[in-house]
């Protein structure tokens, strides 16, 4: 079964220097009917005005993931980390028993836009860690978060594997999925089509009980999506 929710479906915040869409519920959203899928619990889809940010606050027990779309954040935390991410760099940051830190658009000029990622860890617990990475921009399905950390992959603490898929125009990628696994996938950009249902930027699709997904892209612009292969 693959049950879409269209990107005008999720829920909305408006605090003036961030606005933000929520796929699942978060802060002042609720929806018991989207609480998260599987491990998967966050995904806010945010734009953040020049200048601005989330100032120094904590986490625990989460996976914590930010994919930058546009921009650049400018990244602090506790653990003695001051880094920056561009556009298309993934962070992955393990909460574990606790830690600090805040996110904020670097730029005084240009807005920032990117997608913050909470998927619940197996274990709670552990120290606390901080990977990044930009993965390029290779046609297909490019690995880039694993429970295992293998072949250079981000290393998350859960049975969930995350990969990019970029789509040229007219292009397609079949996806197999384990038994007994769940999946799902977000548009970041463009367009495209699974298992014959579109997809726009902002859309979603909850997975079940399928083993073969056939993406297509029939548009003329490249298409960007996560790929989310969750327990």
């Amino acid at each position: 079964m693959i049950e879409v929710r269209a990107a005008n479906q999720r829920g909305k915040a408006n605090f003036g220097w961030l606005e933000s869409h929520h796929t699942f519920s978060f802060g002042s959203y609720h929806d018991e009917n989207h609480m998260g899928h599987s491990a998967l619990r966050v995904i806010n889809d945010d734009t953040v005005a020049p200048g601005a940010g989330f100032g120094t606050h904590g986490h625990r027990d989460m996976e914590i993931i930010s994919f930058v779309t546009q921009g650049v954040i400018a990244h602090k935390d506790s653990m003695g980390n001051v880094q920056t991410l561009p556009k298309g760099e993934f962070q992955l940051m393990s909460a574990g028993t606790g830690v600090t830190h805040s996110e904020f658009n670097a730029s005084d000029t240009e807005v920032l836009k990117f997608l913050q990622i909470w998927v619940v860890p197996e274990t709670r617990g552990g120290e606390p860690g901080y990977q990044q990475k930009n993965f390029g921009q290779a046609q297909g399905l490019t690995p880039v978060i694993t429970p295992t950390g293998e072949n250079g992959t981000l290393k998350i603490k859960q049975q969930t594997r995350i990969s990019q898929l970029y789509l040229a125009a007219g292009t397609e990628q079949d996806i197999q999925l384990a038994q007994g696994r769940k999946a799902y996938v977000h548009m970041v950009e463009g367009s495209l089509t699974l298992n014959g249902q579109g997809l726009s930027a902002g859309d979603g699709a909850k997975i079940f009980d399928i083993n073969a997904l056939k993406t297509r892209n029939q548009s003329d612009a490249v298409a960007i999506a996560l790929v989310f292969d969750l327990p």
